[in-house]
């Protein structure tokens, strides 16, 4: 058996780390470093927390508002942003505009991570297993360039001296400081090394829209300092407590039903309704708005507050304009902390499009979702982070219209939210027209192909709510089918489409999640695409014919201009769990536990039933990754040919220049611009064998055509700017296009 331990050489020691030179790229701007390294100029201020101390954990007790302040990530990022302040390597970089390319060119493959996912060798912890230099090496053969590690500080909240468990997969930090559970500040730096050293790099998360209730949210209940200015709340004067409901014993706060919610708006203390209720649930969450107990603060008076939040009752959401700007400082110091001091080259913006909100000037629903505030701050962060050599992401599902805002002053990539339900829907159904129209409908808005991030798996649900038709373009007619359609018909013919072929009599091991998507794993998606309606009796041929199409997909996402991210879910082809297993977890309706089972990437415990966190070990189809390296046909070894292409001919910076009409509906044609040929992708979505001409007035006559994996001559491009090709079930093929040589 392989021998999975982690050999102390491996761990680098921090303090060995040197700034890298500054190189030139002859961009836009002559200065821009190639990679982050850790600097560990703050260590001399951090950690200097406050020990506990006997007493009450009330507002009346100085060590308790001490402590918690020593525990507050405000009073740590006054201190991270002194240390940038009047430093010239603050201008050393260009931050106005957003440069995907800048950024794909140092990191074009990811693997995004889920901490509470990964079994890790015995006694290593998850930052330690992701520095491991074995770990690297197998991303290192396969074309994985960076890791996204996911949320690994610390989360959840406090109550009185004690910490309380995260909400919401750890997206709710309290913290600064990492969480034991996933390793050490030490560890995270030493990752940071091991990646730079194998010509990759490190993406952390920021969340500038919410926090758990840690430290600052309860000094912000005590009305201390600069504390309330940090989130949307608001204190209600004792006289109109009885307009706020009682909270329950052994709870810190209460959601408000609709009536409490209108009562306080007519009071002119809150904006009221919202655009909708994220995670809606009768009698858990059924507004925006909660309201807390009394808390006594180091006045003597006892406040009561009502806060909003957009997600869960435990993530009080910021407020980007306060007068005080405490949210604003607290997010912009967390960020020059990961990137300046601990090594990462890149951010995660989480729940960045919930900045703003503003009352109705109509009576209607508060103005939320796409408020000008929110692009503004997402300027001012991706900005702040380019300033200092890094960027940034957005993972939000939006309109194509919100994606094409924001791509010309705000993050630097968004996630591909609106064809990643339609690659999905092309699999179910056999029919790709559907994408065709997602693709073309983003291209005609302006949205350039290579700042997406096109991903397979992540930790979210399936997300099928289709915003951009559902929403702004609602009342929009598009062509679907030869006919006329609304774009909220179509929007709910797709969601119908998806539920009935990936979670319906075929897929009952998948689970709707609220009104957003599917949990599910890639691998059930395609099962249940599939018609595999048992997973327990899957044969050899059902797991070859799984690997099939999941390896479309991945080329679906890998041939063409961007980000290709994948998940350890999709490496190893997990299934989701049973629901019993995690019948605590998904007891709220968060059924998104069922596909976020453990996974063991390279064998580290074979008999491991779970991860450190708990969580189930997921049934995997592929097996470890170092089984897989060694067998050519595995997903792993195929994966990584088709990123060797991807590699090989630039075609992650490339530009899509068409899409192309097919004579198969299964058919999907992608055209690419290389620096001196074009790449095609052509790719079959059905389990048929299909035939059929691949037209397109990009395409030369006369031009030479090869087979992009195989290296073999395809044909040449005829008089009508077509090439015919033969595609097998679920196959893909990539073609360079070599224009005739002219005389």
């Amino acid at each position: 058996m392989t021998d999975t331990t982690l050999p102390p050489d491996e761990i680098l020691d921090p303090s060995d780390a040197v700034p890298e030179e500054v190189s030139f790229e002859g961009h836009s701007f002559p200065a821009r470093p190639t990679r982050l390294r850790p600097r560990a100029r703050l260590r001399d201020i951090l950690w200097q927390r406050k020990a506990k101390q006997p007493g009450t954990a009330s507002g009346d007790n100085p060590e308790y508002v001490a402590w918690l302040e020593s525990e507050s990530m405000l009073a740590d990022a006054r201190q991270f942003a002194r240390k940038f302040a009047g430093q010239g390597s603050m201008w050393q970089n260009p931050y106005a505009a957003p440069d995907p390319r800048a950024a794909i060119e140092k990191a074009p493959v990811w693997f995004t991570a889920y901490p509470i996912s990964m079994i890790t060798p015995a006694g290593a912890t998850f930052l330690g297993t992701l520095g491991s230099t074995q770990l690297w090496d197998a991303f290192q053969q396969i074309g994985i360039t960076a890791i996204h590690t996911g949320p690994v500080k610390r989360a959840g909240g406090v109550t009185g001296w004690d910490t309380t468990p995260s909400v919401d997969g750890h997206f709710d930090r309290i913290s600064t400081q990492f969480d034991d559970a996933f390793g050490t500040e030490d560890e995270f730096r030493a990752m940071c090394e091991v990646a730079t050293d194998h010509g990759g790099l490190v993406i952390d998360d920021i969340v500038p829209g919410h926090t758990g209730k840690g430290a600052d949210f309860r000094l912000a209940e005590m009305k201390i300092g600069d504390y309330p200015g940090i989130y949307h709340m608001v204190e209600i004067p004792r006289e109109d407590w009885h307009l706020l409901p009682k909270v329950p014993k052994g709870r810190d706060s209460a959601n408000l039903d609709a009536e409490t919610e209108k009562s306080l708006t007519d009071a002119g203390y809150i904006v009221g309704e919202m655009q909708r209720v994220i995670f809606f649930e009768p009698g858990v969450k059924e507004t925006n708005w909660s309201a807390t107990g009394a808390v006594l603060g180091p006045d003597g008076e006892e406040h009561r507050w009502v806060y909003l939040h957009y997600f869960k009752e435990g993530q009080p959401s910021l407020n980007w304009l306060d007068p005080t700007f405490a949210g604003m400082r607290l997010v912009i110091g967390d960020a020059l902390h990961s990137l300046g001091d601990l090594g990462s080259g890149a951010l995660r913006l989480d729940a960045n499009g919930f900045l703003g909100v503003e009352k109705s000037a109509t009576g209607g629903p508060a103005w939320s979702e796409g408020h000008p505030l929110s692009e503004a701050a997402n300027q001012l962060i991706a900005s702040m982070v380019r300033k200092v050599g890094g960027f940034t992401f957005q993972e939000l599902n939006l309109t194509i219209d919100d994606i094409h805002s924001t791509s010309e002053r705000g993050a630097d990539l968004s996630y591909d939210f609106v064809n990643r339900p339609a690659y999905h829907h092309a699999l179910a159904m056999e029919d790709a027209e559907f994408l065709r129209l997602t693709m073309r409908t983003a291209r005609e808005m302006g949205v350039d192909t290579v700042s997406l991030v096109h991903a397979l798996q992540n930790h979210d649900e399936m997300t099928y709510e289709l915003v951009h038709f559902a929403t702004l373009h609602a009342g929009d007619t598009f062509m679907f089918r030869r006919k006329p359609i609304r774009g909220a018909d179509l929007a709910t013919l797709i969601r119908a489409e998806l539920t009935e072929k990936i979670a319906g009599e075929t897929g009952t091991y998948n689970a709707l999640f609220t009104t957003n998507g599917i949990a599910s794993t890639l691998a059930s998606v395609i099962s249940a695409s599939l018609g595999m309606a048992d997973l327990s009796a899957l044969t050899n041929d059902d797991v070859e014919a799984i690997k099939r199409a999941h390896l479309l997909l991945a080329m679906y996402n890998a041939w063409q201009p961007g980000v290709f991210a994948l998940s350890g879910w999709d490496l190893v082809g997990a299934l989701p769990v049973e629901r019993k297993q995690v019948a605590a977890l998904i007891r709220d309706g968060d059924t998104r536990w069922i596909h976020r089972g453990a996974y063991d990437l390279l064998d580290f415990q074979p008999n491991a039933s779970e991860s450190t966190s708990k969580m189930p070990k997921a049934r995997a189809l592929y097996g470890p990754l170092n089984v897989q390296l060694e067998d050519p046909n595995s997903f792993v070894s195929r994966l990584r040919e088709i990123l060797a292409v991807r590699d090989r001919h630039g075609l992650a910076t490339a530009q899509q220049v068409d899409i192309p009409a097919v004579s198969n509906k299964a058919m999907l044609v992608l055209v690419h611009r290389l620096a001196e040929a074009d790449q095609v992708t052509v790719l079959n979505f059905s389990a048929q064998t299909i035939s059929g001409s691949v037209r397109s007035d990009e395409l030369q006559p006369g031009s030479k055509v090869i087979d992009m994996v195989t290296g073999a001559p395809v044909g040449e491009v005829d008089d009508l700017h077509s090439l015919y090709v033969v595609l097998q079930p679920h196959e893909g093929r990539s073609l360079l296009v070599t224009p005739p040589v002219e005389h």
